[in-house]
C-alpha cells in the first residue's frame, strides 16, 4: 500500500533554482512509485505544466493543518519551518534534506537547528554540508535533469571556456575573467601565433555592469562574450558549444548542480574548492583554490595543454553522471522515506 507523502518546498516551479527543480524530480518519482504525493509551496505563480501530484500554493493555516493531518510522512526539501510547523501537532515521521548551509539562514540558524532535532532522518546533499552543519546526517548527492542536459552531437563545439551562473560576487565571475586574462598573457608569451581561446559568460545579475567594465578595462572585449540569462534548450545548446565549464564560486555552494549540467553537455568542469563543489565534480573534473585567480589560471593552462588528462576526465564523466541520474537519486530518497515511515509504526 502506498504512502501519503507531503513534500514541502519553500519555492517551486516555475522558479528554476536547484532546490525547486529537485523538489519536482523527487515528487514525480515518489508518485511514479505508486505513492500519493502532495506538495506545499509559497510560490504563488500558477504554471501550465501538469504534475502527477497535487501542488498547493501559498496555503492558509487551515490548509497547512489539513495537509499535515492527511500525510503519512513529511519530506522537507530544505528546512521549511513556516510550512512545517503543524507537524508539531500530528507527530508524523519527518525527513529533512539540507540543501544549504545553516549559516546562510539570515539569523535563524538557531531556529532551524532546533527544528532539525525533531526529524527522524536528516540528509545532506554533500559531505561539506554534512560536516559543517549536521555531522550525523546521511549524504545523498543531488540529481540532474538528464532528459534536458545532454550531448547534442550536431552542435559544433567551437567555444573554449564557459561560466554559467548568477552575476553576483559569490559566484566568482570576476575571478573567471581575471584568470582568463592571465591565461591569455601566458599564451601570448609561450605561443604568440597560437589561436586565442574564448570565454562566454552565461547569466545575469546586479554585477553585470561591473563585469562588463572589467572586461573592457582588461581589453578582453574581443575574447569575452556575455549572453545574458539563458534557460531550456537554448542553454543546453550553448553549453554544447564549449569545451570547459568554469565554476569559480567563492563560497556557499552546498553542491553545485551546474557542474553536472555542464558535464552532461560535454564540458569538462573546472571548479573551486568551495564547499560541495568537489563532491559535484568527483573524478571527472579539476579543482582549484577558491578566490584565487592564479590557481584558476594555472588550471585553465593545464587543461589546455594536457590532452591525456582531458581524455581521462572525459572517460570518467559517464559513470559519474550515471550515479546522479534523477531516478537513481530519487530511489535513494524514497528508501529513506519508506524506512522512516516503517520505523514509526
Amino acid at each position: 500500500m502506498g504512502l501519503k507523502i507531503l513534500v514541502l518546498s519553500h519555492r517551486f516551479f516555475p522558479a528554476i533554482g536547484g532546490i525547486e527543480v529537485n523538489s519536482e524530480i523527487y515528487a514525480r518519482a515518489f508518485a511514479a512509485a505508486g505513492h500519493q504525493v502532495r506538495l506545499l509551496t509559497w510560490s504563488t505563480t500558477e504554471a501550465d505544466t501538469a504534475f502527477p501530484f497535487i501542488v498547493i500554493r501559498n496555503p492558509s493555516k487551515w490548509l497547512l493543518f489539513r495537509e499535515h493531518a492527511w500525510a503519512d510522512i513529511v519530506f522537507e526539501n530544505n528546512p521549511c519551518v513556516r510550512l512545517g510547523w503543524p507537524a508539531l501537532f500530528f507527530r508524523r515521521p519527518a525527513v529533512i534534506s539540507l540543501n544549504t548551509s545553516l549559516s546562510d539562514s539570515a539569523g535563524v540558524a538557531w531556529l532551524k537547528r532546533i527544528w532539525l532535532q525533531r526529524a527522524d532522518t536528516i540528509i545532506a546533499v554533500s559531505e561539506a554540508v554534512r560536516r559543517q552543519n549536521w555531522p550525523a546526517a546521511s549524504v545523498i548527492s543531488n540529481p540532474y535533469r538528464e532528459d534536458a542536459f545532454r550531448l547534442i552531437p550536431e552542435v559544433a563545439r567551437r567555444g573554449d571556456f564557459v561560466f554559467l551562473g548568477r552575476l553576483v560576487s559569490q559566484k566568482g565571475a570576476h575571478q573567471a575573467i581575471a584568470a582568463f586574462k592571465q591565461l591569455l598573457e601566458r599564451l601570448a608569451q609561450a605561443a604568440p601565433t597560437h589561436a586565442k581561446p574564448t570565454l562566454t559568460i552565461i547569466g545575469d545579475g546586479p554585477e553585470r555592469g561591473q563585469l562588463t567594465q572589467l572586461v573592457a578595462t582588461l581589453q578582453l572585449s574581443t575574447r569575452v562574450r556575455f549572453t545574458g540569462f539563458m534557460h531550456g534548450e537554448a542553454l543546453v545548446r550553448q553549453l554544447n558549444q564549449h569545451q570547459f565549464l568554469v565554476v569559480p564560486s567563492v563560497y556557499g555552494e552546498a553542491f553545485g548542480n551546474v557542474v553536472l549540467e555542464g558535464m552532461a553537455c560535454g564540458c569538462l568542469p573546472l571548479v573551486s574548492d568551495s564547499d560541495g563543489l568537489p563532491d559535484a565534480v568527483g573524478q571527472a573534473g579539476l579543482v582549484f583554490q577558491r578566490d584565487n585567480a592564479n590557481s584558476l589560471a594555472d588550471t585553465m593552462w593545464r587543461i589546455l595543454h594536457d590532452a591525456a588528462l582531458a581524455a581521462q576526465l572525459r572517460q570518467a564523466a559517464p559513470a559519474h553522471l550515471a550515479s546522479h541520474q534523477s531516478a537513481i537519486v530519487s530511489r535513494r530518497y524514497l528508501r529513506v522515506l519508506e524506512a522512516a515511515a516503517e520505523g514509526s509504526k
